[in-house]
């Protein structure tokens, strides 16, 4: 008898096992055109639709609430969640924070994927924009201006910004995502300090693409967003360097 032959599949790990369930499950809530909000079937009726045993369905389904697939609600039953980035989010943020101590790989790319989608989507978002939202998008350049000139750090109004820029779009993919991304950039910015920071400068460079936008000059726009992103780039660089 060979070594292949008392060897077990890989397709029949448990590990590859508790996979196949959570896709099965996610399939049926897809087979029965369930929306967001819906109860799910219960986990007797699960057991049996799926031919598993209680303890490998809860297994699965606790990986699956904590992916934001589905939503338990203990005394309620269990429901297909609502969108929930926040898995997304916390996974980014470690592979971020973890490579910072090593080359800093994931979370230069983490950067070149944000850099790609806002300088390439600014000029779609320059066609739709209208003149009372420029208002609010050069609101959230004054507030950074005005902090930036008492020394302090403006994050929020920066996230505001970016924000702002594509909201006209009217695509909440795009917003959840840019918020992912926001929320994964502040960890990474907190693990490699805020020190060195030319918050004027930085400022200035706000002010730059808002008048780009707001002269409907997409070319601009996005040439100076690419930039922007070139100096977040670097800071990750030297912080590893320094390790």
């Amino acid at each position: 008898m060979s070594i292949s032959t008392l060897t077990p599949k890989a397709r029949f790990s448990a590990q590859v096992r508790l996979r196949a369930l959570q896709a099965d499950i996610m399939e049926l809530i897809l087979d029965r055109d369930l929306d967001a909000g819906d109860p799910m079937p219960t986990e007797s009726e699960l057991c049996e639709v799926l031919g598993v045993g209680r303890n490998t369905l809860r297994e699965s389904l606790k990986v699956l609430q904590a992916l934001g697939v589905i939503e338990i609600r203990h005394g309620f039953g269990m429901f297909v969640a609502p969108s929930n980035f926040d898995a997304l989010a916390d996974g980014l943020t470690f592979r971020g924070r973890l490579s910072l101590r090593h080359e800093g790989l994931e979370a230069l790319q983490l950067v070149d994927i944000r850099q790609a989608l806002e300088s390439g989507l600014i000029s779609a978002s320059i066609a739709v924009v209208g003149r009372e939202h420029l208002v609010l998008i050069d609101a959230a350049v004054v507030k950074m201006e005005e902090l930036a000139a008492r020394g302090e750090q403006f994050a929020e109004a920066d996230a505001e910004f970016h924000r702002l820029l594509f909201e006209p779009l009217g695509n909440d993919l795009l917003m959840n995502l840019m918020s992912v991304f926001w929320k994964v950039y502040r960890k990474i910015h907190v693990e490699i300090g805020t020190g060195g920071t030319d918050l004027v400068n930085t400022a200035a460079q706000h002010r730059a693409i808002y008048n780009a936008v707001a002269a409907q000059d997409p070319t601009t726009a996005s040439e100076l967003l690419s930039r922007h992103f070139d100096g977040i780039r670097a800071k990750i660089r030297n912080f590893v360097d320094s390790e």
